[in-house]
């Protein structure tokens, strides 16, 4: 009976020591920034314009300038998600949440991008879809991050959708960045349209690329740009926390 007892008193010292350990575990990962970069695969890009898009993402998490500007954030690097869209309904995460924070990690989220296979096969273009479903990816990973950023790459203005205005005031208002590379080679002037639709929140910019043969010098000016920022020399902090914003949104807390 002793032994029974004594038996059963290690068990559930060992459960309830399980149990702590599971619920350490799901603690959030700190992070300097918490960015999710969309990728435009709508019918007006073809397969080869895909490919540049995703070779020169990849291209961007192996250059030196980068890998710099991640080793000098310190609050554990940065977390990045890929997704890809095109209609309202239409977006899939392609390269799920990873933690950069130094030459290796920003190796094998190089390679994941380069795997990453085209979700579907064309479609509308819906930023505001985009956006949305962006958003839904900050508010349910496993980081927390000082800074939460939505990157929107496309060549086209919103043709689908709610107005991108819409969705991207909710996200303003929950703490979240949008910023933009816009692909000008089919609408000369979308990178205005981007300018006034799409980006904003705390350092909000737009860049254009001339082409998606440019969209590999544009993607990496971005990524610096927008680490730097974050970086212990640029660093702008919020007076209310992104992430209290966010819980607050989940619970129904206005």
């Amino acid at each position: 009976m002793r032994v029974c007892r004594i038996l059963t008193g290690m068990w559930c010292a060992v459960s309830a020591s399980l149990l702590l350990c599971k619920v350490v575990s799901a603690e959030p990962q700190l992070v300097d920034i918490e960015m999710v970069l969309a990728v435009d695969i709508s019918s007006s890009v073809d397969n080869s314009e895909y490919d540049l898009q995703m070779t020169g993402l990849a291209a961007a998490f192996r250059h030196p300038e980068v890998i710099a500007a991640i080793e000098s954030l310190n609050s554990g690097g940065i977390a990045m998600a890929v997704m890809q869209w095109s209609g309202t309904w239409a977006q899939d995460v392609v390269v799920d949440w990873s933690q950069i924070s130094d030459v290796e990690s920003a190796a094998r989220f190089a390679d994941l991008i380069l795997a990453a296979p085209r979700a579907f096969a064309g479609g509308a273009t819906s930023i505001s879809g985009a956006i949305h479903f962006g958003l839904r990816q900050l508010q349910s990973n496993d980081f927390n991050g000082n800074h939460l950023v939505i990157n929107v790459m496309g060549d086209g203005r919103g043709n689908d959708g709610p107005l991108p205005t819409s969705v991207r005031d909710r996200a303003l208002s929950l703490g979240v960045t949008i910023n933009g590379i816009a692909i000008i080679n089919e609408q000369p002037f979308v990178d205005s349209y981007y300018e006034e639709n799409v980006i904003g929140g705390l350092d909000a910019f737009v860049l254009h690329a001339k082409d998606y043969l440019d969209f590999a010098r544009a993607v990496l000016e971005k990524l610096v740009r927008e680490i730097r920022q974050r970086s212990p020399a640029g660093q702008v902090v919020a007076s209310v926390s992104p992430h209290i914003r966010l819980h607050a949104a989940r619970n129904g807390i206005p």
